[in-house]
């Protein structure tokens, strides 16, 4: 690694991470992080120039919102070419969501942008913020020949980089709150920092960065469950304006197959709504064909969405709606590979 010192901007935006304890009244507080190098002076053993800039008006990660993602990303477009890493402490609620979707918004990323934040405030006893802020800083500044070793937005939490949009929040009381299942871990921290490069991103470097700022939020959710009516689904489909749904399926892609069930589906994509299908699994993928229950789908045009995550499937239908990606394109745009976020067919 090379040892030249990396110049590492914090972006901090709220959440559990950036609090602390006041002792005399018990009552959490927003952390100061222009005094972060005072607080916790662990972080001049680094080897890396460390800024920092925050959120006006720090926010929970349960009011993230796309318009916050653009903020997010206009904060590294303006610092882009001072910096050599990033790492953004979020609330981890919906950390998962905001990664996946910076992900998308920065296109030919060649720096490391890391998204770290911690279940307990850094001013506890027990805080696992200072391990994840300070080994996050660390991956931020891994550099070969002058060269960034990550170049992508990654998560990092206890003990392990993930690939951001491999992300998903899974446990509210482990210090492990958040799993990989169809994609390995990119590194992992011990007594020495593994670095694993087969799984790295490898980007076009022939690009300039290119920072999407519009997303279309017209989408909704439907989560599949025996006895689910038609009267429901008819109601969410009779949303104004919109413009996609994404249907959480069972299995490998699986759904009923009564007649009003299709027929809704047939009805809407024949007026232009995008259909995604997502599975409620945790690890495996859509596999629309393999069985009867989800021919039906796979013939009416139904878009996969492979193995993604439902954050990053979210993330990624905002985006390519954003981008004003033409109907009869929009399939095969979702359904391709963008940002490492789904696996090779």
């Amino acid at each position: 690694m090379s040892t030249a010192k990396a110049n590492i901007l914090l972006i901090y935006t709220g959440g559990t991470i950036g609090m602390i304890k006041d002792f005399r009244t018990g009552v959490l507080k927003a952390f100061d992080f222009k005094t972060l190098l005072e607080k916790i002076p662990e972080l001049h053993l680094l080897d890396c120039n460390i800024d920092t800039v925050s959120f006006e008006k720090p926010i929970d990660s349960s009011n993230m919102n796309p318009l916050y993602w653009v903020q997010i990303a206009e904060l590294i477009e303006d610092h882009y070419e001072a910096f050599d890493g990033f790492v953004v402490l979020h609330g981890s609620d919906t950390m998962s969501y905001t990664a996946s979707a910076l992900s998308f918004m920065l296109e030919n990323l060649e720096k490391p942008v890391v998204f770290t934040g911690s279940q307990l405030p850094i001013g506890d006893l027990r805080t696992d913020a200072k391990e994840n802020l300070i080994t996050s800083i660390q991956m931020a500044s891994l550099q070969e020949n002058g060269i960034a070793v990550v170049k992508e937005v990654c998560l990092y939490f206890e003990y392990k980089l993930y690939r951001a949009n491999r992300t998903t929040k899974l446990n509210a009381e482990h210090f492990q709150a958040f799993a990989s299942y169809n994609y390995p871990e990119l590194a992992e921290s011990g007594v020495h920092l593994k670095i694993n490069n087969d799984y790295l991103y490898k980007p076009n470097l022939k690009y300039k960065l290119k920072v999407h700022k519009s997303l279309n939020e017209n989408i909704a959710v439907i989560r599949l469950f025996p006895g689910i009516s038609e009267t429901l689904l008819k109601s969410i489909f009779a949303a104004p304006n919109l413009k996609a749904v994404i249907i959480e399926t069972y299995g490998s892609g699986n759904c009923t197959t009564e007649k009003w069930f299709l027929n809704i589906l047939q009805e809407h994509i024949a007026r232009g709504i995008h259909v995604i299908n997502i599975t409620q699994c945790l690890a495996g993928r859509v596999m629309m064909g393999r069985y009867e229950t989800s021919s039906a789908l796979k013939n009416l045009g139904v878009i996969s969405g492979h193995d993604m995550t439902m954050e990053a499937a979210i993330a990624k239908l905002m985006f390519l709606l954003g981008a004003g990606v033409s109907p009869t394109m929009f399939k095969s745009a979702y359904e391709m590979d963008l940002r490492g976020e789904l696996s090779d067919q």
